[in-house]
């Protein structure tokens, strides 16, 4: 007999959202040698993870909400990776 489950979304949190939203619009990228997410400090990508975020807000999220958790997560990763030497 086949039983089926729903599966569970791949993206758990509120944050990891966020972090796959900014990742598909090109505005983050990993650190290739450490995986350390690193801001590309492009600004015409923040605006489209901006606007995606708008637009397709994840459930239980207004679009404001859903760009404040943008914002915040913007905020918390830097420009370099933490591991890299100078």
């Amino acid at each position: 007999m086949l039983m089926t489950k729903e599966r569970p979304k791949a993206i758990r949190t509120m944050r990891g959202w966020a972090i796959h939203v900014l990742q598909e619009s090109g505005a983050i990228h990993e650190c290739e040698e450490h995986g350390w997410a690193k801001d590309r400090a492009d600004p015409h990508a923040r605006e489209r993870a901006l606007h995606l975020a708008r637009q397709e807000p994840p459930d239980g999220l207004s679009p404001d909400e859903a760009v404040a958790e943008l914002q915040d997560v913007l905020e918390s990763i830097g420009d370099t990776c933490p591991e890299c030497l100078p």
